[in-house]
């Protein structure tokens, strides 16, 4: 069988080493965080990437979760196609339930990843559309400073691939440019292993 992955990049490296020496996987595309900016412009752009592989798989592993405007996309592709369950990407790594119980811990949390640590705060500036400020001669740390006023702790969800130590460094140093406490707390690489087996199990139905 042949599977396809398109996915944000946030996710590359647990995709990564979830699909090390897999020859059913095919082809793999990551794209750009900074397409969270524009969610519409995310759904098209997804959409065209997925399309873009029809004829070379037979189905397609989408790397997201619902992510504002994404819901319901494998009914929108051209190629049999899985998706994450998930409001986001903290929630598919650590389930929906100990989602909310860390949140009902410290409701002032700022949740960070590997892919989200290996951002940094340039992601962060983007995310909040401050690089716009740049422009207009003011400095985006001083608009992070107020909108992280009321956050109390920045928790990094260790999902046990890649440079793990290099990337809780980089979620301490954002935490400390924030001015809070950094914790860390154990995640799981299984629901995107669920979701490859579920791209599999399709692609062999389709192609069988």
């Amino acid at each position: 069988m042949r599977i396809g992955i398109v996915a944000c990049e946030i996710f590359k490296q647990e995709i990564e080493a979830l699909t090390e020496g897999d020859e059913d996987v095919v082809r793999k595309e990551y794209l750009e965080f900074a397409l969270h900016v524009h969610p519409e412009e995310m759904r098209f752009a997804v959409i065209d990437k997925v399309n873009a592989m029809v004829g070379s798989v037979d189905a397609v592993f989408i790397g997201y979760a619902t992510c504002q405007k994404l819901s319901g996309l494998p009914l929108e592709v051209k190629v049999p196609a899985v998706m994450l369950d998930g409001d986001d990407c903290i929630s598919v790594l650590i389930g929906p339930v100990e989602y909310a119980r860390e949140k009902a811990v410290c409701a002032g949390t700022w949740f960070s990843s590997p892919g989200w640590a290996e951002q940094g705060m340039a992601a962060v500036i983007k995310e909040l559309h401050l690089d716009c400020m740049v422009d207009q001669g003011y400095d985006p740390m001083y608009f992070v400073d107020m909108i992280f006023d009321s956050y109390r702790r920045c928790l990094y969800i260790d999902t046990g691939v890649g440079d793990r130590e290099g990337c809780e460094a980089r979620s301490q140093e954002f935490a400390a440019q924030i001015g809070v406490p950094h914790h860390s707390r154990r995640g799981s690489v299984e629901r995107l292993a669920e979701g490859i087996r579920r791209t599999k199990e399709k692609a062999a139905a389709c192609s069988g």
